[in-house]
Protein backbone atom coordinates (compact mmCIF):
# COMPACT_ATOMS: atom_id res chain seq x y z
CA UNK A 1 0.00 0.00 0.00
CA UNK A 2 2.83 2.25 0.89
CA UNK A 3 4.35 1.64 -2.54
CA UNK A 4 1.10 2.67 -4.19
CA UNK A 5 1.00 5.99 -2.32
CA UNK A 6 4.71 6.53 -2.59
CA UNK A 7 4.82 6.00 -6.35
CA UNK A 8 2.19 8.61 -7.21
CA UNK A 9 3.79 11.04 -4.74
CA UNK A 10 7.21 10.45 -6.30
CA UNK A 11 5.79 10.88 -9.81
CA UNK A 12 3.97 14.03 -8.75
CA UNK A 13 7.18 15.45 -7.23
CA UNK A 14 9.15 14.56 -10.38
CA UNK A 15 6.51 16.15 -12.60
CA UNK A 16 6.48 19.28 -10.46
CA UNK A 17 10.26 19.46 -10.63
CA UNK A 18 10.14 19.07 -14.39
CA UNK A 19 7.32 21.57 -14.63
CA UNK A 20 9.34 23.94 -12.48
CA UNK A 21 12.32 23.56 -14.81
CA UNK A 22 10.00 23.88 -17.74
CA UNK A 23 8.49 27.03 -16.30
CA UNK A 24 11.88 28.64 -15.91
CA UNK A 25 12.68 27.79 -19.52
CA UNK A 26 9.22 28.24 -21.00
CA UNK A 27 9.04 31.95 -20.19
CA UNK A 28 12.32 32.34 -22.02
CA UNK A 29 10.85 30.31 -24.85
CA UNK A 30 7.64 32.28 -24.60
CA UNK A 31 9.72 35.45 -24.71
CA UNK A 32 11.62 34.05 -27.64
CA UNK A 33 8.36 33.05 -29.25
CA UNK A 34 6.96 36.41 -28.31
CA UNK A 35 9.99 38.08 -29.76
CA UNK A 36 9.82 35.86 -32.81
CA UNK A 37 6.86 37.79 -34.12
CA UNK A 38 8.69 40.96 -33.23
CA UNK A 39 11.79 39.38 -34.68
CA UNK A 40 9.84 38.91 -37.87
CA UNK A 41 9.15 42.64 -38.08
CA UNK A 42 12.76 43.19 -37.02
CA UNK A 43 13.86 40.98 -39.87
CA UNK A 44 11.50 42.98 -42.05
CA UNK A 45 13.22 46.12 -40.79
CA UNK A 46 16.67 45.56 -42.28
CA UNK A 47 15.34 46.25 -45.78
CA UNK A 48 13.71 49.30 -44.23
CA UNK A 49 17.08 50.31 -42.85
CA UNK A 50 17.94 50.89 -46.48
CA UNK A 51 15.34 53.63 -46.29
CA UNK A 52 16.55 54.51 -42.81
CA UNK A 53 18.57 57.40 -44.20
CA UNK A 54 15.24 59.19 -44.39
CA UNK A 55 14.65 58.59 -40.69
CA UNK A 56 11.70 56.31 -41.39
CA UNK A 57 12.81 53.06 -39.79
CA UNK A 58 9.85 50.86 -38.90
CA UNK A 59 6.54 52.72 -39.22
CA UNK A 60 6.21 53.80 -42.85
CA UNK A 61 8.11 50.83 -44.24
CA UNK A 62 5.83 48.46 -42.31
CA UNK A 63 2.90 49.88 -44.27
CA UNK A 64 4.04 49.78 -47.87
CA UNK A 65 1.16 50.86 -50.11
CA UNK A 66 0.23 48.67 -53.06
CA UNK A 67 1.40 51.42 -55.44
CA UNK A 68 4.96 50.94 -54.16
CA UNK A 69 4.92 47.15 -54.30
CA UNK A 70 7.36 46.81 -57.18
CA UNK A 71 11.04 46.28 -57.80
CA UNK A 72 13.30 47.09 -60.70
CA UNK A 73 16.83 47.71 -61.88
CA UNK A 74 18.33 51.17 -62.15
CA UNK A 75 19.78 52.38 -65.45
CA UNK A 76 23.16 51.80 -63.77
CA UNK A 77 22.29 48.12 -63.18
CA UNK A 78 21.59 48.21 -59.43
CA UNK A 79 18.55 46.51 -57.85
CA UNK A 80 15.85 48.85 -56.57
CA UNK A 81 12.88 48.19 -54.27
CA UNK A 82 10.17 50.85 -54.30
CA UNK A 83 9.17 50.05 -50.71
CA UNK A 84 12.16 52.21 -49.69
CA UNK A 85 10.05 55.17 -50.87
CA UNK A 86 7.18 54.46 -48.47
CA UNK A 87 6.11 57.12 -45.99
CA UNK A 88 6.70 60.17 -48.20
CA UNK A 89 5.11 61.56 -51.35
CA UNK A 90 6.59 60.18 -54.57
CA UNK A 91 6.87 61.58 -58.07
CA UNK A 92 7.13 58.90 -60.74
CA UNK A 93 8.38 60.36 -64.01
CA UNK A 94 7.78 58.04 -66.97
CA UNK A 95 10.15 58.96 -69.79
CA UNK A 96 11.83 57.57 -72.91
CA UNK A 97 15.38 58.40 -74.04
CA UNK A 98 14.40 59.65 -77.49
CA UNK A 99 11.48 61.79 -76.26
CA UNK A 100 12.04 65.54 -76.82
CA UNK A 101 9.23 66.43 -74.38
CA UNK A 102 11.02 64.33 -71.72
CA UNK A 103 14.28 66.13 -72.47
CA UNK A 104 12.45 69.41 -71.92
CA UNK A 105 11.09 68.13 -68.58
CA UNK A 106 14.50 67.01 -67.32
CA UNK A 107 15.86 70.33 -65.91
CA UNK A 108 12.68 71.14 -63.94
CA UNK A 109 12.38 67.55 -62.68
CA UNK A 110 15.99 67.63 -61.44
CA UNK A 111 15.34 70.99 -59.76
CA UNK A 112 12.20 69.68 -58.04
CA UNK A 113 14.07 66.55 -56.87
CA UNK A 114 16.74 68.77 -55.27
CA UNK A 115 14.21 71.20 -53.78
CA UNK A 116 12.11 68.48 -52.14
CA UNK A 117 14.97 66.20 -51.07
CA UNK A 118 14.16 64.73 -47.64
CA UNK A 119 10.44 65.61 -47.96
CA UNK A 120 9.53 63.65 -51.09
CA UNK A 121 11.06 61.18 -53.53
CA UNK A 122 11.48 61.54 -57.28
CA UNK A 123 11.92 58.38 -59.33
CA UNK A 124 12.43 58.25 -63.07
CA UNK A 125 10.97 55.23 -64.85
CA UNK A 126 12.52 54.91 -68.29
CA UNK A 127 10.97 52.75 -70.97
CA UNK A 128 10.53 52.13 -74.67
CA UNK A 129 14.26 51.61 -75.29
CA UNK A 130 17.39 49.81 -74.09
CA UNK A 131 19.36 50.51 -70.91
CA UNK A 132 22.36 52.02 -72.74
CA UNK A 133 20.13 54.67 -74.33
CA UNK A 134 18.48 55.32 -70.94
CA UNK A 135 21.87 55.78 -69.27
CA UNK A 136 22.85 58.19 -72.05
CA UNK A 137 19.70 60.24 -71.43
CA UNK A 138 20.43 60.48 -67.69
CA UNK A 139 24.01 61.60 -68.37
CA UNK A 140 23.13 64.02 -71.19
CA UNK A 141 20.26 65.71 -69.34
CA UNK A 142 21.97 65.88 -65.93
CA UNK A 143 19.23 64.08 -64.00
CA UNK A 144 21.51 61.60 -62.26
CA UNK A 145 20.96 63.02 -58.75
CA UNK A 146 17.84 60.87 -58.31
CA UNK A 147 17.25 57.21 -59.25
CA UNK A 148 15.97 56.06 -62.64
CA UNK A 149 14.70 52.56 -63.36
CA UNK A 150 15.32 50.80 -66.66
CA UNK A 151 11.84 49.39 -67.31
CA UNK A 152 12.78 47.63 -70.55
CA UNK A 153 9.96 45.09 -70.18
CA UNK A 154 7.37 47.78 -69.39
CA UNK A 155 6.20 46.07 -66.18
CA UNK A 156 6.13 49.25 -64.11
CA UNK A 157 4.53 51.22 -66.94
CA UNK A 158 1.80 48.56 -67.09
CA UNK A 159 1.33 48.61 -63.31
CA UNK A 160 0.52 52.33 -63.49
CA UNK A 161 -1.34 51.97 -66.83
CA UNK A 162 1.03 54.38 -68.57
CA UNK A 163 0.57 54.36 -72.33
CA UNK A 164 2.83 57.25 -73.34
CA UNK A 165 6.09 58.81 -72.26
CA UNK A 166 6.59 62.14 -70.43
CA UNK A 167 3.87 61.38 -67.86
CA UNK A 168 4.16 62.27 -64.19
CA UNK A 169 2.35 60.30 -61.50
CA UNK A 170 2.36 61.91 -58.06
CA UNK A 171 1.55 59.73 -55.05
CA UNK A 172 0.82 61.09 -51.58
CA UNK A 173 2.55 59.62 -48.52
CA UNK A 174 -0.14 56.88 -48.37
CA UNK A 175 0.49 55.82 -51.97
CA UNK A 176 -2.70 57.36 -53.37
CA UNK A 177 -2.45 58.94 -56.82
CA UNK A 178 -3.09 62.68 -56.53
CA UNK A 179 -1.98 63.65 -60.05
CA UNK A 180 -1.31 61.96 -63.37
CA UNK A 181 -0.51 63.75 -66.59
CA UNK A 182 1.97 65.52 -68.84
CA UNK A 183 3.53 68.77 -67.63
CA UNK A 184 5.40 70.31 -70.58
CA UNK A 185 8.78 71.48 -69.37
CA UNK A 186 7.86 70.12 -65.95
CA UNK A 187 5.97 73.38 -65.31
CA UNK A 188 3.74 73.09 -62.27
CA UNK A 189 5.48 70.00 -60.86
CA UNK A 190 6.82 71.86 -57.81
CA UNK A 191 3.39 73.32 -57.01
CA UNK A 192 1.68 69.95 -57.32
CA UNK A 193 4.27 68.36 -55.04
CA UNK A 194 3.98 71.23 -52.56
CA UNK A 195 0.29 70.39 -52.21
CA UNK A 196 1.12 66.93 -50.81
CA UNK A 197 4.21 67.77 -48.77
CA UNK A 198 2.53 70.53 -46.79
Amino acid sequence: MRARTLLPATLAAALLALAGCGDSQDPARADDAGSSPSAAPSSAQPPDDGGNDDGDSGGPAAEVPEALAFTGTTVGGDPFDAKTLAGKPVVLWFWAPWCTVCQGQAPETAEVAAEFEGRAHVLGVAGLDKRDAMQGFVTDTGVGAFPHLADETGDIWKKFEITEQSVYVILDKDGETVYEGVLPGGDGLAEKLSDVTG
